[in-house]
């Protein structure tokens, strides 16, 4: 490598403009899930978007390997391949972002991201500009303006309660709905559970709200104020399994 070689490879076009693509897809989607405070944010959309732009463009300029080969050497050329070894690995990494906590699984849409980040970079490593730009605009609809469609459908579940109070106690399952009714949350179908060699009440249930941001401690202190007590448990739950 020379500079003059250097220089010459940045005013390549063909090279530098399908890497500027890239970069601005994952950076764009990146972003997006940097704000909704996701594991995998801008850094990591940018550089799987970048990642897979460079991969798919070394496979497209075999000719240009510096590999020294022996005479008679036939080399067979599968471009198919490159894809499916890049989105294969980058299922390895998406797994990575998603886990499991109680009913709800988390991290879904967050892994299909970067998933869909690496096949942008496919994409404009292939020298399809405006497909990328097409599928980049697609994948950004999908993450906000669906957000907002989500916003006046019916509310899901949003966190599980465990709640148990002595058998003795006044609680029953209507004071248990309004009081989350007046921290906003709307109550499901309430079990009750009675053990009475201990003497106690279990109910187990799960709220629904259209805020998925749930404060566990104003929840808790909601429920306190109601009755006394024994045993109290708050699970948030990830609404759309996102992740």
């Amino acid at each position: 490598m020379t500079p003059q070689s250097l220089i010459a490879t940045l005013e390549d076009q063909s090279l530098m403009v399908p890497l500027a693509f890239s970069l601005a897809a994952g950076l764009l989607i990146g972003i997006e899930r940097e704000l909704r405070r996701k594991p995998a944010g801008l850094r990591t959309h940018a550089l799987v978007c970048v990642a897979s732009a460079l991969m798919t463009l070394l496979g497209l300029r075999m000719e240009d390997w510096a590999a020294v080969l022996p005479d008679g050497t036939q080399i067979v050329s599968d471009m198919a391949r490159m894809p499916h070894a890049i989105l294969t690995g980058i299922g390895f990494l998406g797994a990575g972002v998603i886990f499991r906590e109680g009913p709800s699984v988390q991290g879904l849409t967050t892994a299909a991201t970067l998933w869909m980040t690496a096949a942008l970079g496919i994409v404009f490593g292939a020298g399809l500009l405006e497909l990328g730009v097409i599928g980049t605009v697609a994948a950004l609809l999908v993450l906000i303006l669906f957000r907002l469609v989500q916003r006046v459908m019916p509310p899901k579940p949003v966190i599980r309660l465990d709640v148990v109070v002595p058998a003795t106690s006044t609680l029953d399952g209507t004071q248990l709905t309004a009081a989350l009714a007046g921290i906003g949350l709307t109550a499901g179908p309430i079990s009750l559970a009675q053990d009475i060699g201990l003497g106690l009440r279990r109910y187990k249930l799960m709220a629904a709200g259209q805020d998925q941001r749930i404060d566990c401690d104003a929840v808790a202190s909601a429920l306190r104020s109601t009755a006394d007590l024994q045993k109290l448990t708050v699970v948030p739950l990830d609404r759309d399994t996102g992740t």
